[in-house]
């Protein structure tokens, strides 16, 4: 009898193929599973390229983008709800300076990961754009070993393999290119096998419609592009919104913090005046006038408790903001406030037409809407494209190797190739012609939004100037009102004392006094608040300046700066009433 060793061919060479193809997959296996970092950095390493190359050309500078967070180098399944529960019950005590704040901000806010996620997300689908114009690469192979267990028959090994390339032309055409090989063997002892491998190249390249810029994928690329620009000025814009956001929940919670300090003093006040009543009831006060200094010491008291209470209230908003858990005890650096108080009003000395003109031209939300207007005009031209005769440009050639084992060896003269055009003529473009008048509604709807945004530009500049003015005035006002408060307080208290005046004359003044002390501070930080909005407005603001909410954003703006004085010493006439409503 034959040992059936002999009709599995030699066992020690198939048996080290086998162990070869086992450990070569193995290793592929492992290869596979042990690069998601290595692909992952890749990517990034792209998409911040694209992110600073469009950062350099559109704002002429660039700054170190990335979306890590402390959870980024940990495995997603390791974070488990536990842990972020324990991780926001985390007690820690903070000061905070005003830069402090916005570094913070900037490091743990949620609001800002999801902004430079966004513009990741944006530069990613300009990568995905451009691969497609990268000569893409496609690799497949199969193997195949078959026997019979009786021996009876012979055994066989096939196996294919094949390899194409894709390249997108910048013309609007796809060049494509494959090579493939097929292998068939009785590995029983019979010499018999053969053996093919082919080239084939084809080319498709459109003529009429869809050619150059006006192809689909073509520009696909081009919005991708133009998206990046936009999301790179939209996060720009963020920035300055975002830190100015934060300042001014910051100035909020200092002038509450203020607030709570006036109350608290006009509230021991009002009790040591109810103090002095009650001693002197006995023969100078009137029971009347002691009930009404109490009645004055609850109130006070009562608006003290409702101060500290929207204090605490502000502060946790604010700690949602910085990221920060809620347990954390947050306390602000008031030297802020008295730093904006000794500057005082910076002046802003603008006329409106200039900075609305300056405004088209800095404001990155009005260059993002100038640019969508520009491609709501292309997609009018890419529909109309559509309505033409579609011409198609197809090549193609492959050639075999030579028959029956030698499969290496090419034969040019037994090439096949060809070429030819395809006509597709516009005998039914009813749905290009619908979609046509459609991108012209959408053009005319868009020229439509283009001078809604100007109006609005121009609103706001005309609404910031007026609202600084307002400011400025009621800054004055409350200024005077405080000190003609204080002296009518000292009066009053004197005149009391004399017997010359009732106790509600003494409870009025002080009334006058603790509203206007919280009434100056608040107009203080609402004019800063509204000077800087205005500059964020017209495009003028750079958070990126130390200190940069007592710095002058219009030095270096504007092509000069006419000279004012200061703001505070200025004082305009009240105007009547028909000087506004008549032309």
């Amino acid at each position: 009898m034959q040992d059936s060793r002999v009709h599995n061919g030699n066992p020690a060479r198939k048996g080290a193929g086998m162990r070869l193809g086992f450990f070569a997959l193995a290793a592929l296996l492992f290869w596979g599973g042990c690069t998601a970092k290595y692909h992952r950095q890749a990517a990034d390493k792209e998409v911040y390229r694209y992110i600073h190359q469009t950062q350099q050309r559109v704002l002429k500078k660039t700054n170190d983008f990335n979306i890590n967070t402390p959870w980024s180098s940990r495995k997603p399944e390791s974070v488990q709800p536990p842990e972020l529960i324990d991780s926001r019950l985390e007690t820690n005590r903070l000061t905070l300076s005003v830069q402090e704040a916005l570094d913070l901000a900037v490091k743990n806010s949620r609001e800002y990961q999801d902004q430079k996620e966004s513009l990741y997300s944006s530069a990613l689908a300009l990568a995905r754009e451009r691969y497609k114009y990268q000569p893409r690469l496609f690799a497949s192979g199969e193997w195949a070993l078959r026997r019979r267990s009786d021996g009876t028959k012979d055994g066989t090994l096939s196996a294919s393999s094949g390899m194409n390339m894709s390249q997108l032309l910048a013309s609007g055409g796809r060049l494509g290119l494959t090579l493939a090989n097929d292998l068939f063997r009785y590995y029983t002892g019979d010499p018999r096998k053969s053996a093919v491998s082919s080239v084939s190249v084809n080319l498709v390249q459109p003529l009429f419609q869809a050619f150059g810029n006006n192809n689909d994928a073509i520009e696909s690329l081009t919005q991708a592009e133009r998206n990046l620009v936009y999301a790179v000025r939209n996060f720009s814009q963020f920035q300055e919104q975002f830190a100015l956001n934060i300042l001014n929940d910051y100035f909020n919670i200092l002038a509450q913090k203020d607030a709570v300090r006036n109350n608290y003093a006009n509230y021991l006040s009002r009790v040591a005046q109810t103090q002095r009543l009650e001693a002197r009831a006995v023969d100078r006060q009137t029971r009347t006038e002691v009930d009404q200094a109490k009645q004055a010491e609850l109130s006070a008291k009562n608006s003290y408790i409702n101060a500290v209470a929207r204090y605490q209230t502000l502060l946790d908003s604010f700690k949602i903001r910085l990221g920060l858990p809620l347990s954390t005890k947050l306390y602000l650096d008031d030297k802020a406030l008295e730093e904006i108080a000794q500057v005082g009003l910076i002046p802003v000395t603008l006329d409106p037409e200039e900075a609305y003109r300056l405004a088209t031209q800095r404001h990155l939300p009005t260059l993002n809407a100038i640019d969508r207007f520009q491609d709501v005009q292309r997609r009018v031209r890419l529909a109309r494209d559509k309505l033409k005769p579609n011409l198609t440009f197809i090549a193609d050639a492959s050639l075999e190797s030579e028959r029956p084992t030698d499969w290496t060896r090419f034969d040019a003269r037994q090439a096949s190739a060809g070429v030819g055009l395809e006509l597709d003529l516009p005998l039914d473009r009813k749905n290009q012609r619908f979609a046509y008048r459609e991108a012209l509604i959408a053009f005319e709807a868009q020229i439509r939004s283009l001078t809604l945004t100007f109006d609005n530009l121009r609103n706001n500049i005309e609404n910031g100037l007026r609202t600084i003015e307002q400011q400025r005035q009621t800054y004055l006002i409350q200024k005077k009102a405080v000190e003609l408060a204080k002296v009518r307080v000292e009066s009053t208290t004197m005149n009391l004392q004399a017997g010359n005046v009732a106790v509600r004359d003494v409870l009025e003044a002080q009334d006058a006094l603790i509203a206007a002390q919280n009434q100056l501070t608040l107009a203080l930080v609402s004019y800063q608040q509204a000077r800087l909005r205005l500059m964020l407005d017209i495009g003028a603001l750079d958070t990126s300046r130390e200190k940069f909410w007592i710095q002058d954003h219009l030095v270096g703006f504007l092509p000069k700066v006419p000279e004012a004085g200061p703001a505070e010493t200025e004082d305009k006439p009240v105007l009547p009433p028909d000087d506004y409503f008549n032309q």
